[in-house]
């Protein structure tokens, strides 16, 4: 865009980086964006470790956060966590979403294991509408997928993290055990960030409006 007044413009989007980045007036605005991101979202920083103690530690402040999400959600009005903001997903869905990504980028991507052994809470980009499902029931899913990802992480080495796998979304293309669980902390921030902000239009004046 050139010569163009710009007043009230609010972007949100997960893939500033991609590409050369997005820049205004010739800079690239992308590293301030991302290190506001890292200021209000502690431990979202590393969320690209590399060794296994630093994707253990990625994994805890990310667990942790959505904990906190849990119980600000937790004392909201009933029917809060399905309600649907500008029509994406509630907060109900987006814990399932975690569910589908942890069975896609872990149990399929990382350990093989088939969409037969996925959760069957789940939801997927391409499931189209969802009914919602008893909130604990979509607690208890995440509680165990949450610990699937533990777990695995509890005893991963250097030398796993290296291992070669096939991206579970396109098979002809190669990805490490390490570059799948940044796919799942990257999944897990981005829509800890989508949740938090549904959350706040939610609770405010004219949230209930927007929401339903």
């Amino acid at each position: 865009m050139r010569g163009v007044e710009v007043a009230g413009m609010d972007i949100d989007a997960p893939w500033l980086s991609a590409g050369p980045g997005l820049r205004v007036n010739g800079i690239h605005v992308t590293p301030f964006v991302e290190a506001e991101l890292d200021r209000r979202f502690p431990g979202r920083s590393e969320r690209r470790a590399e060794s296994p103690v630093g994707l253990r530690e990625a994994w805890t402040a990310v667990d942790r956060a959505w904990d906190a999400a849990i119980e600000r959600a937790a004392v909201l009005p009933s029917g809060s966590v399905n309600i649907r903001v500008d029509d994406e997903w509630s907060f109900s869905e987006t814990l399932r979403h975690l569910v589908h990504a942890t069975d896609i980028w872990l149990g399929k991507g990382v350990l093989g294991l088939g969409e037969a052994d996925f959760h069957p809470l789940g939801l997927g980009h391409s499931d189209g509408a969802s009914q919602a499902r008893a909130y604990d029931d979509v607690l208890a899913a995440r509680a165990d997928r949450t610990a699937m990802v533990r777990d695995f992480l509890a005893t991963v080495t250097d030398q796993v993290l290296d291992e070669e796998r096939r991206n579970p979304h396109s098979p002809a293309e190669a990805e490490t055990v390490r570059s799948c669980l940044h796919v799942i902390l990257e999944e897990s921030w981005e829509h800890l960030r989508f949740a938090l902000r549904d959350l706040d239009a939610i609770q405010s004046p004219n949230g209930w409006a927007r929401g339903q």
